[in-house]
């Protein structure tokens, strides 16, 4: 996972590689795209294309641009230029997609919490991606607040979730790469600062 060892670098060419696949994807009936060479994540090394990943890596890529060389800075723009054209162009397509999305990875957590409650070692190995789940859901959830999506039902979800989460994790400190903590407020996204106890053998 890249937020682990997080780098600028890496998001700047994911974001440029889903942003080039965003208009074919979001006219694909497929909730996880492809990225990279023959639908292969690029030999396994790119992420799925979806709209939060996407989401994801532009709002980090904003926090910090002022660290940012000028050839950095001006990918990012254009990169941004292009994905606002696009959620534009294809407004209902790009909005329902991504209220689909969010719902489909919260409905993934679920298996974690069944996961947590009939094998406590693995809810403890297996919650970094849970993590993850969860932050692009609440990226799609902040990306939407001021757009017209039917997302009613997401916000009951999302705390539905986190009431849930708060059953299998305690408080510990930011679990990914520390350069990453301020752009994810303990406040906004608290499951980044828990994780599940390791049980005691």
């Amino acid at each position: 996972m890249s937020e682990q060892t997080y780098a600028v670098d890496t998001d700047l060419r994911e974001a440029q590689a889903m942003v080039d696949g965003l208009e074919a994807y979001l006219l694909d009936k497929e909730l996880y795209g492809h990225v990279g060479g023959g639908g292969l994540f690029g030999g396994g090394k790119m992420p799925a294309l979806t709209i939060g990943a996407l989401l994801m890596r532009l709002r980090r890529l904003r926090v910090f641009a002022d660290r940012m060389t000028p050839a950095q800075l001006q990918k990012l723009e254009t990169i941004e230029a292009k994905h606002a054209a696009i959620r534009k162009e294809w407004q209902q397509h790009y909005e329902e997609k991504a209220v689909r999305e969010a719902h489909s990875r919260l409905d993934a957590i679920k298996h974690f919490f069944e996961e947590c409650t009939n094998d406590p070692q693995l809810c403890a190995n297996v919650y970094l991606p849970e993590a993850l789940r969860r932050t692009v859901a609440q990226e799609i959830a902040l990306a939407l607040e001021d757009s017209y999506a039917d997302t009613r039902d997401l916000p009951a979800k999302l705390r539905t979730t986190d009431s849930r989460l708060r059953r299998y994790i305690q408080p510990a400190d930011f679990i990914w790469d520390t350069v990453l903590e301020p752009v994810y407020p303990r406040e906004q996204f608290a499951w980044l600062y828990a994780r599940p106890p390791v049980p005691s053998k």
